[in-house]
């Protein structure tokens, strides 16, 4: 059915018709025209795009994100409300009063209101820099359950520094519109003095998309931004490190880090709370928590691992938060160790949380994700504007002032004239013609001339009035030279930013704690140490035995068919390592693998250590401290000496990737603890079976783990190296025959008495 076409409707209501099921997927929707007795069969997109992208756009660009004035709409038209009723000097009202009154500009309902005044509070603390000054119980950021009062209950008036957002909104500086009802005007933005969007933390989610801006330091932020006027190439990190909270707390500072999100306006750091260990009492209290999470969030993951029995040594846990601030107080027994525990509180905890950035802001009623400079740039041009338009309505009321006072000059030359003048007028009306006339004066002059009053009709207040035209032209003069240049335009935004930096600063409220410091707080976890044997099994099983249960062990229960290919005794910790035959090597901790009975089989690998398909693991190697030396030989002849510390790794990764040489398959790999410590090894080919018995001070040393190394054995095109053995002085005295000396050799054919009677076996 086509779009539009149209069917009969029943009695009942709207019917669907009977091509329904045969219609694309798109054509779904029936829009009822009931009242013409029909219906009509819509696209799905179009409905979507005439009912939904409305209301997508409006959460966009007239709820969730703020604009680069750094507010949302509901905030600004609460804000203005409390500008228009006058609450900038001691006097407060109810919130109930600013509530209703905010409802002319913000429709959307009290409580939705009065939530939206309540985070701006000084008394609620969520924001660094609050612009409303409250009275009354506002609830805590940093608090889940502690909740504000009723609006009846509590007052509030603009902060002090109102002026940073509102001086200029009489001059024009920003565009008026009309509220929702078209009954009264509000200002679109507000003309915000300072980068007011990026020193209050600030998040909405939209639909399909969301922002996070977290808070910055006033006075840094200032200054960070008349640097930027005066060099806007200036390294931003230096005047302004990192963001600043309400809550205070420390970042854990990682300059690179920081200096993409400045950057793009993407990524995260993390926010670690303030401890202070008292060693006499054994307790520990909590003073400043990070900006996203919460008091009873932080105390209930510690009474979580407490239960688990990993904090068993914390006695009772206390929320002492009061009127004098923030406070989580932690006993401990008399023999607990308050630096472990302050570590383990660190690691275990919402303690420790991360702020994700996402600095989206509507510009333009375009969202965009910005970096700082490009916010502070944008906010640069857009303040620009505003002081323009502000010094521009300065200019044109003394341009004015000036037309005037032009008038009072013209009459001055005849002050009798103009008395004249008026005296013998007839008529009212016939006045102000008379004086147009008379002293060639324009309307609005000759009206002004008429106003003034009859006590003020002497020389002394004309010469009083006219003595002010020279220092108006020279304001004037002054203010188009500021609106002609640029860099005058740009000084008066600098030291307006430079005296609010000054008045209204404070000093850091985060502090910046070096990431190097924090990654020594990394605790091990405690582990029994025991001396233990590996059994790795050719159908790629490995065995962990403690020597104690080996002594009274019978033999060691295999799968049908398998066998023991390599065994190594260690200690519980120790570091494994597996070589796989894909040139990956994979790590493990001893530790990590559970104790094993002989009658077990062991762990499958594969899974143990989630191999990709068809991968395996040729040999493994377990090590301490990583000391000694590996050697390596290849099916292509070639052979290599690698020092094991080139697998030791700063993080614990559990995969290298191109660990060693893949281009041909390992096999032999043997361990010694110095580059000597090898001996002889024999190599043998396939058909026809060549042996060649080297002395591994030949095989060559290298530092890069994926070197090829070099050719050992020579071989023929279709030829390659089946076994690899490592002898012991007896076995290559024996073997003498096939002894080279110089590399690569091609090596003898195996004698018949060899290969029926070879006895040899791996020794790793």
């Amino acid at each position: 059915m086509a779009k539009g076409k149209k069917s009969k409707s029943s009695s009942s209501g709207p019917q669907k018709p009977d091509k329904f099921k045969q219609q694309s997927a798109d054509y779904l929707v029936f829009a009822d025209n009931s009242h013409k007795g029909e219906t009509e069969l819509v696209p799905i997109t179009d409905t979507l795009k005439d009912n939904y992208m409305p209301y997508a756009m409006s959460v966009i660009i007239s709820r969730a994100i703020p604009e680069i004035d750094g507010f949302k709409p509901s905030q600004r038209k609460l804000l203005y409300t409390m500008y228009r009723m006058g609450l900038t000097k001691e006097h407060r009202a109810k919130c109930a009063d600013i509530v209703g009154q905010a409802m002319a500009f913000n429709p959307h309902g009290d409580q939705t209101i009065y939530e939206t005044m309540v985070r701006m509070t000084r008394g609620n603390e969520a924001l660094i820099h609050p612009w409303i000054d409250s009275k009354g119980n506002m609830g805590k950021v940093y608090s889940r359950d502690m909740q504000y009062a009723a609006y009846r209950y509590t007052e509030a008036k603009l902060d002090q520094s109102w002026e940073i957002l509102f001086k200029g909104l009489e001059k024009n500086a920003v565009d008026f519109v009309d509220n929702y009802s078209a009954t009264m005007k509000e200002p679109v933005l507000l003309p915000a003095a300072i980068p007011t969007v990026l020193i209050n933390a600030n998040q909405g989610i939209a639909v399909g998309m969301a922002s996070n801006i977290c808070s910055f330091n006033l006075a840094e932020c200032c200054l960070a931004t008349r640097a930027l006027i005066l060099d806007p190439k200036v390294d931003l990190l230096e005047i302004m490190p990192a963001p600043d909270f309400s809550t205070g707390a420390n970042i854990i500072y990682d300059r690179e880090q920081m200096a993409k999100i400045y950057e793009t306006g993407r990524g995260s750091f993390k926010l670690q709370a303030k401890m202070d260990l008292f060693e006499d009492s054994k307790r520990i209290e909590i003073s400043e928590i990070p900006y996203s999470t919460s008091v009873e969030a932080i105390i209930e993951d510690i009474s979580k691992q407490i239960k688990n029995g990993k904090l068993k040594e914390i006695v009772d846990v206390r929320d002492e938060t009061d009127l004098n601030g923030l406070r989580i107080t932690l006993d401990f027994k008399k023999n607990a160790d308050l630096e472990l525990a302050k570590k383990k509180l660190y690691q275990m905890t919402s303690l420790v949380s991360s702020f994700a950035c996402n600095f989206n802001i509507l510009v333009d009623n375009h969202p965009q994700v910005m970096g700082v400079r490009e916010i502070l740039l944008t906010w640069l041009d857009w303040r620009r504007v505003c002081l323009s338009r502000e010094l521009t309505f300065d200019k044109t009321k003394l341009e004015e002032r000036l037309h005037l006072l032009r008038a009072l000059e013209s009459v001055l030359l005849d002050i009798d004239r103009a008395i004249r003048i008026i005296r013998q007028t007839e008529k009212e009306d016939e006045v102000i013609p008379h004086l147009m006339a008379a002293f060639k004066i324009d309307q609005v002059q000759a009206e002004y001339v008429a106003e003034i009053k009859l006590r003020h009709l002497n020389r002394e207040y004309l010469l009083r009035r006219t003595r002010d035209i020279a220092e108006i032209e020279d304001q004037i003069s002054d203010l188009d030279a500021i609106l002609k240049s640029p860099k005058r335009l740009d000084k008066l935004i600098a030291d307006q930013l430079s005296d609010y930096a000054k008045r209204y600063g404070k000093e850091r409220q985060t502090k910046l704690v070096s990431l190097e410091y924090v990654e020594k707080l990394k605790i091990e976890p405690k582990i029994d140490d025991y001396n233990l044997k590996l059994f790795f099994t050719r159908d790629q099983y490995l065995k962990k035995l403690p020597l104690t249960s080996l002594r009274s062990a019978g033999d060691l229960k295999l799968k049908e068919d398998d066998e023991i290919i390599q065994e190594i005794e260690i200690s519980n910790c120790s570091e494994i390592l597996f070589f796989s035959d894909r040139g990956n090597t994979y790590k493990l901790m001893t530790y990590e693998l559970d104790d094993h009975k002989p009658s077990q089989f062991g762990d499958y690998v594969p899974n143990l250590l989630e191999l990709e398909k068809g991968e395996s693991i040729r040999y493994i190697v377990a090590t301490k401290d990583f000391s000694g030396y590996l050697l390596l030989a290849f099916a292509d002849g070639r052979a290599v000496k690698l020092s094991l510390d080139a697998y030791e790794t700063k993080n614990r990764r559990k995969k290298l990737l191109n660990a060693f040489y893949d281009q041909a398959d390992l096999m032999g790999l043997f361990y010694a603890e110095d580059l000597q410590g090898f001996g002889d090894l024999a190599i043998i080919s396939n058909s026809p079976a060549r042996m060649i018995l080297v002395d591994s001070d030949l095989v060559p040393y290298k530092k890069t783990r994926n070197s090829q190394g070099a050719q050992v054995m020579k071989l023929k095109e279709d030829q390659t190296v089946k076994e690899v053995i490592r002898l012991n002085a007896e076995q290559a005295e024996e073997l003498s025959y096939y002894r080279v000396r110089t590399l690569p050799a091609a090596g003898r054919y195996l004698q018949d008495d060899f290969i029926n009677d070879k006895q040899l076996s791996f020794d790793l």
